[in-house]
């Protein structure tokens, strides 16, 4: 197994402001804004998969949309804004959908902090996207495939990899993550799970369990709390980096 010294090194290798110009992490970090900040954070998870230099260029299109004010595009939100716009699975209606329910949301019950720290207060089956998730779900209409997959259900077992990027983002305070969350210490983040960071924590000797599901988010967490209890989510810097650059 990795020592701690040897990925405490890679942390400091990766977790630097130069690690921000390749990541989603990028789109949120053009705002000062507490809720732009969060808002941005949020629509860049929500088409953070495939190939980074396609997503990327849906998201430079979709903040255009926005004209960069995405709390004023939230609260002033309308369907035909979207126009054409589109990501793989996301079609345009399921864009709507989820802004729509952003919204409602920003205009009745104060926004994504307060939902998601009713999901971390509430938690189900010890899951606090459940309750998050459950929200957008009531209160959808007629959502469709796309829609799902951006906003994938927790009961299934998933890896949920985009929310906890989202929610390290917001939580964690550092050169790449903004700390502006507090109803939640950075001890109690998950790993953001992909195929890059699944694959070399195997190698690295931090995760067993062969399907990457919550599972495995779970277990390479718990393992990763025993090097930095108080903040194991900084160490998806050293196993993204480092597997992003050892393919």
């Amino acid at each position: 197994m990795i020592t701690k010294a040897e990925i405490d090194n890679l942390v400091n290798e990766y977790e630097t402001e130069n690690f921000i110009k390749d990541d989603p992490v990028r789109f949120p970090n053009r705002f000062k804004d507490k809720k732009d900040i969060e808002i941005a954070g949020f629509m860049a998870s929500l088409v953070a998969y495939g190939r980074r230099d396609v997503f990327t260029k849906k998201l430079d299109r979709l903040f255009n949309l926005a004209h960069n004010e995405p709390y004023n595009f939230i609260l002033n939100f309308k369907p035909e804004i979207l126009g054409d716009f589109n990501y793989r699975f996301g079609k345009p209606e399921d864009f709507a959908q989820i802004f729509s329910v952003m919204k409602d949301l920003y205009k009745k019950k104060g926004g994504l902090e307060e939902l998601f720290k009713y999901g971390y207060e509430n938690p189900v089956d010890n899951n606090m996207f459940i309750p998050v998730t459950d929200y957008f779900y009531s209160h959808a209409k007629n959502a469709g495939q796309g829609f799902y997959f951006m906003i994938p259900n927790p009961r299934n077992g998933g890896a949920m990899k985009r929310m906890c990027m989202f929610l390290r983002w917001m939580v964690r305070k550092g050169p790449v993550d903004f700390g502006i969350w507090d109803f939640m210490p950075a001890a109690d983040l998950l790993i953001p799970l992909d195929v890059h960071v699944a694959r070399i924590s195997r190698e690295m000797g931090l995760l067993t369990r062969t399907s990457n599901d919550f599972k495995a988010v779970l277990e390479l967490t718990e393992n990763l709390r025993k090097f930095d209890p108080e903040d194991p989510a900084k160490y998806d810097f050293a196993l993204f980096g480092y597997g992003v650059n050892n393919k």
